[in-house]
């Protein structure tokens, strides 16, 4: 690993490349201007938040992260105290619940994970309780700030590359993760690109 994005200016980087090498990308970024950075610090609420935005929509992930901070449940040692009850009182559902408390004592060296491999981080988070690959894969690209790891299994992510590459379907998470082997060394920063151009597509449609 030599790179980290931290900001603005690694994410213009990343975007100048890869309109030079995908001229579709440049056409993305005339549509949706500058691509955002999205980064978070490190650490046990990083993943908590992104346990609290599996499989539901982005408005509902941030109302349940906001009880759960109000409730102090971000803090990786009172979730380790508290028990599922509470948890769910504070808006998880009880398959949440008892991943967030299997994350808050599973005593993840999170200093280590930045200084591992993508893929080694991957397998890391994965190994834990309720962490999928879409999971540990955001982790990595937003706390972590990789440039070069793609969350494929985004449904929307893969919405906008059917979208801009004419696909007579959806492609899968195999199928996106093909088309997307050019992109690499800055993969990350075309997931940014792509989640840009589902706002914008969904913005024409009328979707709010």
């Amino acid at each position: 690993m030599t790179r980290v994005i931290e900001t603005l200016a690694d994410v213009a980087e990343g975007t100048a490349w890869l309109c030079r090498v995908e001229p579709r990308f440049a056409l993305v970024q005339q549509a949706t201007g500058p691509w955002p950075l999205r980064r978070q610090p490190d650490g046990f609420e990083a993943l908590l938040d992104a346990i609290i935005g599996q499989q539901v929509s982005t408005a509902a992930a941030r109302a349940i992260a906001a009880r759960m901070r109000a409730a102090g449940f971000f803090d990786e040692a009172a979730v380790a105290a508290a028990d599922e009850a509470a948890l769910r009182a504070a808006g998880l559902s009880r398959p949440k619940a008892r991943h967030a408390l299997a994350l808050a004592r599973a005593r993840v060296d999170w200093s280590a994970l930045r200084h591992l491999p993508d893929d080694r981080v991957i397998a890391r988070l994965v190994a834990l309780p309720g962490i999928g690959v879409w999971t540990a894969e955001i982790y990595a690209m937003f706390a972590l700030g990789r440039p070069d790891v793609l969350a494929a299994g985004d449904l929307a992510l893969r919405e906008a590359a059917r979208a801009l590459f004419d696909l007579p379907a959806r492609p899968s998470d195999r199928e996106l993760r093909a088309l997307a082997q050019n992109w690499s060394p800055w993969r990350a920063v075309a997931a940014r690109g792509l989640w840009a151009y589902y706002r914008s597509l969904k913005s024409r449609e009328g979707v709010r």
